[in-house]
This record gives C-alpha cells, structure tokens and sequence, in this order.
C-alpha cells in the first residue's frame, strides 16, 4: 500500500513558492483552449492531458491531428518528443528504489515523469527516507497530473475568453519557469557547463537548421558538459 503520511506530503509540496504548480496550470490552460479551437471536445482534450500529460507532446499531438497526420505519425511524433523523459527516468529511479517496496509502485509512478515533478522531488528527496520516496514521489506526480488535468479544463471552458497573445503568454510561462529552474541547480561543472553551452547552441544551430537546433544544440551541449565533468569532477 502507499503509504499516505508521505503521499500526502508530496502531494502537498505543489503549494510551495518555489513549486512550478502555477506555471505548469497556466501552460495547461492555454493547451486546453488551444484544443477546443482545433475541433477537440472537452472529454477528448481532458483524455489527451489524462494520457498525455506533457506539454510539448499534447502539443505536436493536437498539431498532427489538425493537419490531418495518420495515426501512426502522430504517434511516432509524440513518442520522440517524449523520449526527452527518458534521461530523468534514469537519473530519477536509483534514488526512488527500494528493496522493501513493491515494483508495481514504479510501474505506477513512471506516468508521472514530466519537467515540473522531476524538479519537485530532485529539491527535496534528500529530506525523505529512501524506503518512503517512491510514496513521495507519487505525491508529487498526482498532485502536478491532476493540476494539468484541471487546467485544461480550465483553459478549454475559458477559451472564448482568451486571444491569440494570452494563450501564446500563458504557454511560455512553463518554459520560462524551467529555464529558471535550471539556472538554479547550477552547481556543478557539469550542469553549469550543460545549461550554458545549451543556451549558446541552440539558437546556433538555429541559424543551420531550425527543425533541428533543439536536438543538435542540445546532444551537443551535453556530450561537451558530460566530458567537462568527468575531467574536472563535480
């Protein structure tokens, strides 16, 4: 069974002023108006975060849809740009694994992967024994998934409300919020050296190839970072 004292702990931690709660509701916001404009209803654009739960891939997900993408092309999009969670997984789960704790907990728990959860638990999982994390980490994971949950519905119900402008504000909020984020972990050689050989490349490769730059820019960035590490430690 979870464990509710540090479930609810987790859950709880998204009213902190550091939490990317509001700016994680706003992008959701601005997604859920984005999808009643494209045709979607409201029990498909609640489905898609339910599933989803990623910005950038309900993103492409709704922009294939609206060009009339085949199903298989829409999912091969969403699961590239979705791949990016792959190295959080891998640098999330040795601290959230427990001999005591039941695997089917991490099958569970790896819905919850996303920017906004990652960055919750990796700021305070040091505070939390390591057999009870994995019932902190779903915490987190509910609280920042039901957000985006309601926010679309939020986003979708207000969306005659909303302009162009508002809903292009509303869904850099998050980005914004990560970029600040990051800069707030800067305190290694290699994330330091990563986040700003990143910020210098991208808009780089830009120049090159703008379909590409994000990848390039970001493959780049880290290989150079990952070896700056290895040569002058942490």
């Amino acid at each position: 069974m979870i464990n509710p004292k540090y479930f609810f702990k987790g859950l709880l931690c998204v009213r902190r002023l550091d939490s990317p709660a509001i700016a994680l509701g706003a992008s959701f916001v601005a997604i859920g108006a984005l999808l009643k404009n494209l045709g979607f209803t409201i029990q498909e654009s609640i489905f898609s975060t339910f599933l989803t739960y990623a910005l950038p891939g309900s993103l492409i997900m709704a922009e294939s849809m609206f060009v009339g993408a085949s199903l298989l092309n829409i999912f091969l999009a969403v699961w590239l740009v979705n791949s990016r969670l792959y190295p959080m997984t891998v640098s999330l789960m040795p601290l959230l694994l427990h001999e005591k704790q039941p695997r089917w907990k991490y099958y569970l728990s790896c819905h919850f992967v996303a920017v906004s959860s990652w960055l919750i638990v990796k700021s305070n999982y040091e505070n939390i024994e390591k057999e009870n994390r994995i019932d902190f980490w779903i915490g987190i994971g509910t609280a920042t998934w039901l957000i985006a949950i309601f926010s679309t519905i939020l986003g979708y119900l207000a969306s005659d409300f909303l302009n162009k402008d508002m809903m292009i504000g509303l869904a850099v909020v998050n980005p914004i919020y990560f970029m600040c984020a990051m800069i707030g972990v800067m305190k290694t050689n290699s994330l330091s050296s990563a986040i700003i050989l990143g910020a210098i490349l991208g808009p780089s490769f830009y120049l090159i190839s703008p379909q590409w730059s994000v990848l390039f820019g970001g493959v780049l960035a880290g290989t150079i970072a990952f070896f700056i590490g290895e040569r002058y430690g942490d």
